[in-house]
């Protein structure tokens, strides 16, 4: 196999084209439609919800879960996994913050965080690649060990009092209808981000490694230097959005982001990256953080717990593994596809949204006390 054959395999698959409803079929579109009922029923169910100061404050809270989420599209297509993007959150907010305590000037302790975030993920990348552990158990470890180290800096104290021009990262404001600064920052990385994926060699070969690792090292892929490169960012983008998370809040703890990994994970894969790796795009899980986002925003304003909000976040990631699946199934076959599999395939995708709606209705009643 050559490289160039490797590559063009790489690709993810579309819906063929002679079918009439093949392009409707991509799970974007349906992200989209979703994104537009969740809007329209969110304005239903609350009058301040298309209120564009609330929009604007609500935008900022999710950005720093897109930020970790664009470096994960590259994690999962290359089928691997980071569950320490969260902790490495922590562990370099909390390593600012006491750079800070210690009578650093803010920039530079901000520019040493981003430093031990690259190192961060420089390890994971190198035990994963170098000596080829799986990348389940070694960001598992790392989950726990950089959380730990977190803890280890602050203890149970918080570093507070960051001037406000380091604040502008969280907190700023642009433009005449108040557009959040983060959300600019997000808005260019990923433009940054799905041009490395879609428009490089970089990308084509993340696909590559994902479908096949091993053919893709047989096409003169670069596989183990790729992946490096991969959790090296995740732990650069994580401590970004540590700088920016810290910022918004005005001060840090040993556990900031705590839980924000299922979030990330949740993002990216509803998105239609898919967990076996070798197959997504970039504007599906951009598209799939605005309706998690608009999900989360919605349920705040009706007052939904935030235990509850998880268990609905925890239900979007199951449904998003099952139907990306389903719309291929019914994009790619030709003949009478509801037998088998189909069929088992549909009534799971049917309980999941049926148990979503339910439990959403449910948890708009009183709590009792």
């Amino acid at each position: 196999m050559t490289a160039k054959t490797g590559m063009t395999n790489s690709r993810p698959k579309r819906a063929p084209a002679n079918r009439p409803l093949g392009f409707l079929l991509r799970w974007e579109w349906l992200l989209v439609l979703l994104i537009i009922l969740v809007t329209i029923g969110n304005s239903l169910l609350s009058p301040y919800f298309l209120q564009t100061a609330n929009l604007m404050r609500a935008s900022s809270d999710f950005m720093e879960l897109g930020l970790m989420m664009l470096p994960m599209v590259f994690v999962i297509i290359s089928n691997n996994i980071d569950l320490s993007v969260a902790s490495t959150l922590g562990l370099t907010a909390s390593f600012m913050g006491w750079l800070f305590n210690a009578g650093w000037n803010i920039w530079a302790a901000a520019a040493a965080a981003l430093v031990l975030g690259m190192a961060a993920g420089a390890l994971n990348g190198l035990l994963i690649s170098r000596l080829r552990l799986p990348a389940l158990v070694v960001t598992l470890g790392t989950y726990a060990f950089y959380r730990g180290l977190a803890y280890a800096l602050l203890g149970d104290e918080a570093a507070r009092g960051y001037p406000a021009a380091f604040n502008f990262l969280g907190q700023g404001r642009l433009f005449d209808f108040r557009l959040p600064f983060s959300v600019v920052l997000f808005a260019v990385l990923a433009l940054v981000f799905g041009l490395l994926l879609h428009k490089t060699t970089f990308g084509r070969q993340t696909y590559a490694i994902g479908n096949n690792e091993d053919a893709a090292r047989f096409s003169v892929v670069p596989t183990q230097r790729n992946k490096l490169i991969i959790f090296t960012v995740s732990g650069l983008m994580a401590a970004l959005a540590g700088l920016v998370l810290a910022a918004r809040f005005g001060s840090t703890r040993p556990d900031i982001g705590t839980g924000l990994e299922l979030d990330v994970i949740t993002a990216t894969v509803l998105g239609g990256i898919s967990i076996n790796g070798g197959r997504g795009t970039m504007p599906g899980a951009v598209l799939s953080l605005i309706l998690i986002g608009l999900l989360r925003y919605g349920m705040s304003l009706l007052n939904i717990q935030g235990q509850v909000q998880s268990v609905m976040i925890g239900l979007l990631l199951i449904g998003s593994i099952l139907l990306p699946n389903l719309l291929r199934g019914v994009a790619q076959h030709k003949g009478p596809w509801m037998s088998g599999g189909g069929v088992w395939k549909t009534a799971g995708a049917v309980a999941v949204a049926a148990v979503f709606l339910a439990f959403f209705f449910w948890s708009r009643g009183p709590v009792a006390p």
